[in-house]
Parts: structure tokens; C-alpha cells; sequence
């Protein structure tokens, strides 16, 4: 069983809103604890963001359930029908992805018994508060989240699974239903790496302070995303269209040797950007796209006859991924050039 950063953080968060609620005796701990889980996300920006929005519809969903509390008892019939009223009230003002936390509100604060006043009440919604601040301080100072090694890992890790499918997308060797258990793995992992891209993103528009990112390495993660994802379509097509078109050993050969090549390409520019990959020189740059400009008109020559016209759309889409690819091998020498330049720049500063 793995435990991640975000359970462990999640734990620690509970603990401590229990224990505060425990210091100022603050009855029914349990609703600052749920508080606590709720708010809790991702990043830090989504957990700021997080608190902001339930801070306003708890106060929506505590009004109600106050108002509902003198005017209607609290008896369940009561609270089902003021949990109605709060759930519409937020889906109206477009608040819904803070439902679940405020609708324990209204629970919290309708649940005092009939004796006690509305101290009680408010002190029961405080809960909520106490919570909610525990998530926030917890996500900051314990163990923020390394945006950077993560996307960089998923990126690496997508890589691979990528480049096995690739080498062995034409030669067949791999089992119809392996390739398409590991396509499906494949496009979960993709997504899954755009919603990290978007993490970091948010992280660095939002939360420039806390930490503090190049924009030239944000677009060079944009494209490193764009290139797997490029890849992904390529190995889509061939899925779809390529034994359709009753390919030659020819055929097998010249799309075979393509995707080597790039495969080899994206994987060298990927240790460029670990910096284990020396420079390029111009003129390599050049041949790669002559490579595969001269690949793709071979294609679109061969194949004009209809029966098999699908191959000159895998020939395009691996076209489009070299481009990319390529794309990326630029951003790459940029940012490592700008990297060199700033560091040299410090050196002859401080001396």
C-alpha cells in the first residue's frame, strides 16, 4: 500500500484541528475534522482558493441553518429541508464544489439542542473555521509539494511507456490486448500529466511569492506535455489505420525506422533538459527536419493510391509529433542558454 505526501498531510491536518478544538473545549471536534478533509487539496494555491470560497457559503449555509433553527426547530425534517435550500442556494451562485463542507455547517450548527442558544450555535459553526485554517497551515509548512521533480518525473515515467508502445506499435509484437491495457494506461497518465501542468501553472500565476518559477521552464514544460501527447495521437492513428491499409514489409520498415528515430530524438532531448545531453549543433536541427520532411514526402508519393490513403495520415501525424518534438529541442537550448547566461552573471557578480 502506498501512502502519498497528500494522506499523510490529510491526517496531520485532522490531528491538529482536533487538538485545537480539545485546548478550547470546544465540543463535537468531529466537524472541524471533516472541515479539515475537505479542504485540503493538491496545491496550496487550490487549498487558499478552497478556504476563500467556503468562508462565503458557509456563511451562506450558517445564516440559513441559524434562520432555520429559530424559525423551524431542528428536528430532521427541518434540516433535510434547509440543506435543500442551501444546496440550490449555492448551485444558483455557481458554489457548487463547496457543497459538501458547507452542507456539515448547516449540520453542525442545526444539530444544538433545543436548550442551548445561539452561542452554541455560533460556536459549533466556528468548527468549520478551525478546520479549515488547519488544512491551509498544514499544506503550507509540511512537506509543500516539489511541482517541479513531480511533473518532471510523470513527464519521464509517461516517456517510457510511451516509447515501448512506439517501438513496437508496427512490428506487432506486442499482444492486441497488452497494447491496448497499456494505450488505455497511457492516455490516464497523459491526463493525469496535464492536470500536474495545470498544478504548476496556477502555482506559479497564483502563488509567485511562495514559489518562485521561470516562465521560459513553464513553456518548456508546456511543450514537453504537448510532444507525449502528440506521441500519444500518433500511436492512436496507427491503432486505428495502419494493418487496415495491409501494409508491405516496406511499409513496416520505412514507418519503423520513423518512429526509431524520433523516439531516439525525444529521448535525448529530455536528457538535454537534465543536462546530461551536450548542445546541439545548428545544423543537426536542420537534418532532423530534412529527415523527416523527406519521410513524409516519401509517404504522400507512395501511397496516393486510396487503399492506402491511412497510411499518409499516420505519415502526418508523425510529421506533426517530429514537429513538436523539434519544438521542444528549441525551448530546451533556449532555457539552458539562458540558464549558463544567468549563472555567469552571478559568478561575476559576487566576484
Amino acid at each position: 500500500m502506498k501512502i502519498g505526501p497528500r494522506v499523510i498531510k490529510t491526517g496531520i491536518a485532522v490531528t491538529l484541528a482536533l487538538y485545537i478544538c480539545s485546548v478550547l473545549k470546544l465540543e463535537s471536534a468531529v466537524f472541524a475534522g471533516m472541515a479539515a478533509i475537505f479542504t485540503l487539496q493538491p496545491s496550496i494555491y487550490r487549498t487558499w482558493k478552497q478556504v476563500g470560497d467556503q468562508v462565503k457559503t458557509n456563511i451562506l449555509g450558517a445564516f440559513f441553518a441559524m434562520l432555520g433553527l429559530y424559525l423551524l426547530g431542528n428536528d430532521p425534517i427541518s434540516i433535510g429541508l434547509v440543506m435543500i435550500i442551501v444546496i440550490g442556494m449555492s448551485v444558483k451562485f455557481k458554489m457548487a464544489e463547496t457543497i459538501s463542507l458547507t452542507l456539515v455547517t448547516v449540520l453542525a450548527v442545526m444539530s444544538a439542542p433545543g436548550d442551548e442558544d445561539w452561542m452554541f450555535a455560533l460556536q459549533r459553526f466556528a468548527l468549520t473555521f478551525i478546520g479549515m485554517a488547519s488544512a491551509l497551515v498544514v499544506n503550507i509548512f509540511i512537506s509543500p509539494p516539489n511541482y517541479k521533480k513531480m511533473y518532471i518525473e510523470k513527464v519521464n515515467s509517461v516517456f517510457q511507456n510511451m516509447s515501448i508502445l512506439m517501438r513496437t506499435a508496427i512490428s506487432d509484437e506486442m499482444t492486441e490486448k497488452s497494447f491496448h491495457e497499456q494505450m488505455r494506461q497511457l492516455e490516464k497518465d497523459i491526463l493525469k500529466l496535464e492536470e500536474q501542468y495545470r498544478l504548476f501553472d496556477e502555482e506559479r500565476e497564483k502563488m509567485a511569492k511562495l514559489n518562485q518559477l521561470d516562465l521560459r521552464e513553464i513553456v518548456v514544460f508546456r511543450q514537453m506535455f504537448k510532444s507525449l501527447q502528440q506521441g500519444f495521437i500518433v500511436l492512436e492513428d496507427i491503432d486505428s489505420f495502419y494493418f487496415k491499409s495491409k501494409p508491405t514489409e516496406e511499409d513496416n520498415r520505412l514507418f519503423d525506422q520513423q518512429l526509431e528515430l524520433l523516439i531516439k530524438y525525444h529521448e535525448l532531448f529530455l536528457l538535454k533538459y537534465d543536462g546530461i545531453i551536450k548542445m546541439d549543433d545548428p545544423r543537426q536541427d536542420e537534418d532532423r527536419l530534412k529527415d523527416t520532411t523527406i519521410f513524409l514526402e516519401k509517404v504522400i508519393a507512395a501511397y496516393q493510391d486510396h487503399h492506402k490513403i491511412q497510411l499518409t495520415i499516420i505519415g502526418t501525424s508523425i510529421y506533426n509529433y517530429a514537429y513538436q518534438i523539434d519544438r521542444l529541442d528549441q525551448l530546451v537550448e533556449q532555457f539552458m542558454a539562458y540558464k549558463e547566461r544567468a549563472t555567469e552573471t552571478r559568478e561575476l557578480n559576487k566576484s
